[in-house]
C-alpha cells in the first residue's frame, strides 16, 4: 500500500518553504493521512520550520511516530477534528502560524482497507467513519434514515440525478435485510442503470452515492467551513494558505471563502459611498485552480479530480 501525496510540488511552491531558510515558523497540515506532504515539507523546509499536523484517524496518529523519532520537536501530530483546530492548538500553547495545508478526501491508507469502508472496490462493512470510535456509521444512515433524507443527502453531497430511486430501493432494500456491505450497495445502485448507460459511464454508478454517504458520515463540509474559519484567523499578515478539493462541492466552498475574505466591501450594489469599512485579510494567489500534470494523473490516477487553491494573508 502506497501513499502518493498529490499536487505536492504546487503545495510546498505556494507555501513559501524558503521563507524558513532564516527565521522559525509554524505550517500546520490539518490534514496528516499518509504523511507524505508533512514529511516533504520538514525534508525541504529550512530548519526553523516547525509542522504540526492534526488527523482524526487513529491509524493516522499511528503512523506519526516514525516522524517524530526521525525530526523531533520540529514535528508533532495532534489527533482531533480540524473543525476543531482552534482549541487543538490552544491546548499545544501554539498562536499565530505561518502557514496551513488542507490536502482533503481521503488517504490511500483508508481507501485501501477494506475495513473503513470507504471504497465499493473492496467487500467490507459500511462504516466510512475518519474516526472509526465516533459517530454514525453508514450502516446506520442507510439503516434509519427515511427516504427523503435520503435523497436529501444523495442530492446534496453526491449531486446524484437518480438520489430519489436509489433512496426507495435502500429502503425496499433493508426490509428484507440490512444493508451492511460495501459491495451489496454498490451493485444495488448499480441495478438501477441500464447496462448499456452503464458501459458508457466512466465512473462507477455507486460513486456519487459513496462520496455521499462518506461527507454525511463525517459531516465534510461542515468541518471544512469551520477549520478554514479558524485556520485563517490564526496566520500571521504573509502566512500562506493552500487547500486541495477532489470534488465540486469541496472547491466551491473554498473558492467562496477565499472570494469573500478578499473582498473589499460587502455593501448593497448601488450605494455610492462605501459604509461596511470592510478589508480584505486574505489575498487570492491562484486566480484559476492548480491540476495536476497529465504525467501525474499518469503516475497516480487518484490525483485527477484534484483542484489546488492558495492565498496569502493580508
Amino acid at each position: 500500500m502506497t501513499h502518493i501525496p498529490v499536487l505536492l510540488e504546487a503545495s510546498l511552491e505556494y507555501l513559501a518553504l524558503e521563507r524558513f531558510d532564516a527565521a522559525p515558523g509554524v505550517v500546520v497540515d490539518a490534514t496528516f493521512g499518509g504523511g507524505g506532504h508533512a514529511v516533504a515539507m520538514l525534508e525541504r523546509g529550512g530548519g526553523g520550520l516547525r509542522v504540526v499536523a492534526i488527523d482524526r484517524d487513529p491509524e493516522a496518529v499511528g503512523r506519526a511516530a516514525a516522524l517524530q523519532q526521525r525530526f523531533g520537536d520540529r514535528f508533532a501530530l495532534l489527533g482531533g477534528n480540524f473543525a476543531e483546530l482552534g482549541g487543538l492548538l490552544d491546548a499545544q500553547g501554539i498562536g499565530r502560524i505561518d502557514g496551513l495545508l488542507f490536502d482533503l478526501g481521503f488517504s490511500s491508507f483508508q481507501i485501501d482497507t477494506a475495513g473503513r469502508g470507504f471504497s465499493f472496490q473492496h467487500d467490507g462493512p459500511l462504516d466510512m467513519r475518519m474516526d472509526p470510535g465516533h459517530g454514525r456509521s453508514a450502516t446506520d444512515i442507510l439503516a434509519g434514515a427515511e427516504v427523503g433524507e435520503l435523497e436529501e443527502i444523495f442530492r446534496r453531497y453526491g449531486e446524484e440525478p437518480r438520489a430519489r430511486a436509489v433512496a426507495r430501493a435502500v429502503v425496499r432494500a433493508r426490509a428484507e435485510r440490512p444493508l451492511t456491505r460495501t459491495v451489496e450497495l454498490a451493485n444495488l445502485v448499480a441495478a438501477l442503470v441500464p447496462v448499456r448507460e452503464r458501459l458508457r459511464q466512466r465512473l462507477h454508478p455507486a460513486t456519487r452515492i459513496f462520496q455521499a454517504l462518506r461527507i454525511a458520515v463525517n459531516d465534510e463540509l461542515t468541518a471544512l467551513a469551520d477549520g478554514l474559519e479558524a485556520g485563517i484567523g490564526r496566520l500571521r499578515p504573509g502566512g500562506r494558505v493552500v487547500v486541495i478539493a477532489y470534488h465540486s462541492l469541496e472547491d466551491r466552498l473554498v473558492k467562496q471563502f477565499f472570494r469573500r475574505r478578499a473582498r473589499t466591501c460587502t455593501c448593497p450594489p448601488g450605494l455610492p459611498v462605501c459604509h461596511c469599512g470592510t478589508r480584505p485579510d486574505l489575498e487570492i494567489l491562484t486566480s484559476r485552480p492548480v491540476m495536476p500534470t497529465p504525467a501525474e494523473t499518469a503516475a497516480n490516477p487518484r490525483s485527477r479530480s484534484a483542484r489546488l487553491r492558495a492565498g496569502v494573508r493580508r
